[in-house]
């Protein structure tokens, strides 16, 4: 049974936001910006971070230069002596060296001219390099000491740190100043400078410096990098609490009202705190709103149908109920006939009924059960009326087809099937009111784009305080002498709610005689016209 009401609501303008110049759905490219924000809070930390950790190095590399150009200035005037020909005491520049006062963190060697070591700052200040022992090995243990394992891994360090101290050195040597990071003996990362000892263009030596407090300004650079990743983890937990809070619990609450409904302890959803919002999950709730207060309608029409289909049905019971009951005391053979014609039409008058409410009950399955095509009207409206001049017995309405003269076939969208149902109901209601030698008349025309199509009878027409209450389910006004049962009040119903679902309008008007008398009653149908 196809329902009375459409609750199809207007389309909810949206405001517009800040992030709808990128791509996706409102809720998605939230929680895009949400995921995104912590993971640029950690890269523009490391950015940051970077230039900190270059400005720490180079800081220290500055350092270890003004304090190497100092101590080569003083190893030039003090260490070094000979003319034309100059050469550098070692002597002189151990003891210089050995002068000068040098932090805990640092390390100056100095190398003569061919890149020998001479003085190294470890030797003066007695410094021991300390490295774990091994595990101790257990009793009954055989095998080689476990202690030699380490140094058989340290070696290849200990080589490259030193390939790495001759190239600076040598690269010091040709007359040019070294600055830079490089490994150190102990595996570990040092800045390094490497300062010629020159007169006039003479390379003397080398002086190198090298600082071994890189691990700690990294440990510092680490640390700074802690309060960035707090805020990234503090982003995330936020972002996922918001969504969890935006998302996942009206999710839960859309599912709960579902629930409800679904264990009939609720007709409909209703939440118009979600239904105001502007993105996914406003759009799905109103669209359940929607839906359930459709299905709320669809089951009150239902029961309405219900019970107007039980009154109807229990008129003709009663009538036939009293006609058997008073056919076995009768014995006048006038009324025993009398009461069965009365008998004929209750029976005739249930069985109208009975097909009518079938036909209704099946309206909305016939229409979602077909896909719309385009329909000539002029066909189908001859086609029908054929079918009931054909089948027409002597006496009955006839009925004609009456297109306009020149007229293009029309086309419109539809269902062949319930559009003619709608021809056959407006056509059987014309002619069970139109008087003996009456005739129906089926008009077509085309007006702005519509189809209009016609039903006219010739009958007592239609009271003008009825022209619409005659479209209501199980209304009837037979006209005196008309036959009892011919109408079920069912067939302008089910052809307005068919031409409703195919876009177009049903309506009903008299015709008026040159003397402004009603003429009999004509329905008028509106279809939207497509191309041919």
């Amino acid at each position: 049974m196809a329902s009375d009401t459409a609750t199809g609501k207007p389309e909810r303008p949206r405001r517009r936001s800040r992030l709808d110049w990128l791509p996706g759905s409102r809720l998605g490219r939230l929680i895009v910006v949400l995921n995104v924000l912590g993971l640029a809070i950690l890269i523009v930390g490391a950015l940051v971070l970077n230039e900190l950790r270059r400005g720490l190095v180079n800081a220290r590399i500055d350092s270890l230069t003004t304090q190497g150009e100092l101590i080569a200035t003083i190893l030039d005037e003090y260490a070094t002596a000979g003319d034309p020909a100059p050469m550098m005491n070692a002597a002189l520049g151990s003891e210089t060296l050995q002068m000068l006062a040098n932090p805990k963190t640092q390390r100056a060697r100095l190398f003569d001219a061919h890149g020998k070591v001479v003085a190294d700052s470890d030797w003066v200040a007695d410094r021991v390099r300390l490295r774990d022992l091994p595990p101790a090995r257990r009793r009954g243990e055989t095998g080689k000491m476990s202690f030699q394992l380490p140094a058989l891994s340290a070696a290849p360090t200990a080589r490259e740190a030193h390939q790495q101290l001759q190239a600076e050195v040598a690269h010091a040597l040709a007359g040019q100043r070294w600055a830079g990071m490089r490994v150190g003996e102990d595996g570990k990362r040092v800045v390094s400078v490497s300062i010629p000892i020159q007169r006039v263009q003479a390379v003397l030596g080398v002086l190198t410096l090298e600082a071994n407090d890189v691990d700690a300004i990294i440990a510092r650079e680490r640390a700074a990098l802690i309060p960035f990743i707090l805020i990234a983890i503090a982003v995330t937990l936020s972002s996922s609490l918001l969504l969890n809070r935006l998302v996942a619990q009206p999710v839960r609450r859309l599912a709960r009202a579902a629930d409800s409904v679904r264990l009939s302890r609720a007709r409909a959803i209703s939440l118009p705190d979600l239904a105001k919002r502007d993105d996914e999950l406003g759009d799905l709730t109103r669209s359940l709103e929607d839906m359930t207060a459709s299905l709320s309608e669809r089951m009150d029409a239902i029961e309405r149908f219900a019970a107007d289909v039980a009154h109807e049905i229990r008129n003709p019971l009663t009538s036939l109920r009293s006609a058997v009951e008073t056919l076995d005391i009768v014995t006048d053979p006038v009324a025993r006939e009398r009461l069965l014609s009365i008998l004929k039409n209750d029976v005739q008058r249930l069985d109208r009924l009975v097909t009518d409410i079938s036909n209704a009950s099946r309206l909305d399955a016939e229409l979602s059960r077909d896909q719309p095509r385009r329909i000539d009207m002029e066909r189908l409206i001859f086609e029908v009326t054929a079918l009931y001049q054909a089948t027409a017995k002597p006496g009955e309405i006839r009925v004609r087809f009456e297109a306009t003269p020149g007229l293009e076939p029309p086309f419109v969208m539809g269902r062949e099937g319930p559009l003619s149902q709608i021809f056959r109901n407006l056509i059987d209601n014309a002619r069970s009111f139109s008087p003996p030698g009456g005739e129906v008349v089926v008009g077509l025309a085309r007006a702005k784009g519509t189809v209009i199509a016609t039903v006219a009878d010739s009958g007592p027409g239609i009271p003008p305080e009825n022209l619409e209450t005659v479209f209501e389910r199980f209304y009837t006004s037979r006209p005196k002498g008309a036959a009892f049962g011919g109408n079920s009040g069912l067939g302008l119903s089910i052809a307005r709610q068919i031409a409703q679902a195919h876009g177009g309008h049903l309506r009903a008007a008299n015709r008026m005689k040159p003397d402004g008398e009603i003429g009999g009653a004509m329905f008028i149908l509106t279809m939207p016209e497509v191309a041919a």
